[in-house]
């Protein structure tokens, strides 16, 4: 299988930057400096560089300098993978292609997000593009670096680890519909919400509210189940150590999320309750792709020893 250290370092690093990019996304959102810029875009305000006195001007700004610095490390990073796999190991440059691509959709939904004034479903969907980002960079990375020591069929903890990681960028989106819909602080207390279990009674927001709680609670339980077939079906530390990785980054997250309504939706809970969630994810993403490589290995062997050697009669 051909390597390239480049591509590696490239991708790698650019995953970190999109984790950065989404941080300071969230910064930008629990700093209300979305419209910073006005209606602009790419301008800020009818001009290349904000007014000096406008502090969330250069908070939304600077967002998109450093938007577009991950864009340039991303054309650096497909330039390097249609060099280094065009002839061998194409998955990889698939993969580079498809997160290529994600960020071109990024940034025209970050420019949508702005000039439609925040709607709620699109500022969704541009934190669940990133988070795809950032899956896709770290794919392409662990297709171009791990190699498996092991292979096996798909099991159970294989379909586990599946469902877990889907549902931990549906908890994602959950979350940025509750800051995209301001139900944020529609309950102000935890882990009740105004003291009812169910506030159907107190309105749509409460219950928006409320509903990205119970997802928390059932991916809670699912990562439980993951840890647990981890010890118990794979041998190997990569796995597990993965496995509580990503329950020990959603449990820091649950408590930020407490404390972010606890204090009233303090900026800096808000930014690190979203950064404990790309962890997360990006965990899941990571143990998700090395599962699929170990098992893709023995279908491929499987299927191509029986045409290799001659039945015996």
């Amino acid at each position: 299988m051909r390597r390239s250290r480049w591509f590696i370092g490239l991708a790698l690093t650019t995953a970190f930057l999109t984790i950065g990019l989404i941080v300071f996304g969230a910064v930008v959102r629990v700093t209300d400096s979305g419209l910073g810029c006005g209606n602009d875009w790419p301008l800020c305000h009818g001009t290349i560089f904000p007014p000096l006195d406008n502090l969330t001007a250069w908070i939304e700004w600077l967002h998109r300098l450093f938007a577009a610095l991950i864009g340039v490390f991303g054309l650096v990073t497909l330039g390097v993978a249609i060099y280094a796999y065009r002839k061998g190991n194409r998955p990889v440059l698939y993969m580079t292609i498809i997160a290529a691509v994600l960020f071109m959709v990024q940034s025209l939904l970050g420019a949508v997000v702005v000039v439609l004034d925040l709607p709620p479903t699109f500022v969704t969907l541009h934190l669940g593009t990133a988070m795809l980002l950032l899956g896709a960079l770290l794919t392409a990375a662990l297709m171009a670096a791990y190699q498996p020591k092991q292979h096996y069929r798909s099991d159970g903890f294989t379909m586990l680890t599946y469902i877990t990681t889907a549902l931990s960028l549906v908890i994602i989106l959950t979350g940025a519909l509750v800051r995209g819909s301001g139900a944020t602080l529609a309950c102000l207390d935890w882990p009740l919400c105004n003291g009812a279990i169910l506030p159907v009674q107190q309105g749509q927001w409460a219950m928006i509210h409320m509903f990205h709680r119970f997802a928390v609670a059932a991916f809670g339980v699912t990562l439980i189940l993951l840890v647990w077939s981890a010890f118990k079906n794979r041998p190997t530390r990569t796995q597990r150590w993965l496995a509580v990785c990503a329950f020990a980054a959603y449990l820091t997250q649950a408590a930020i999320g407490a404390a972010f309504v606890l204090t009233t939706a303090a900026p800096l809970w808000g930014a690190l309750h979203v950064l404990f969630a790309a962890l997360t994810w990006a965990l899941l993403v990571s143990l998700s792709v090395i599962e699929t490589l170990n098992t893709r290995e023995r279908f491929s062997q499987t299927e191509w020893q029986p045409q290799s050697e001659p039945a015996l009669n």
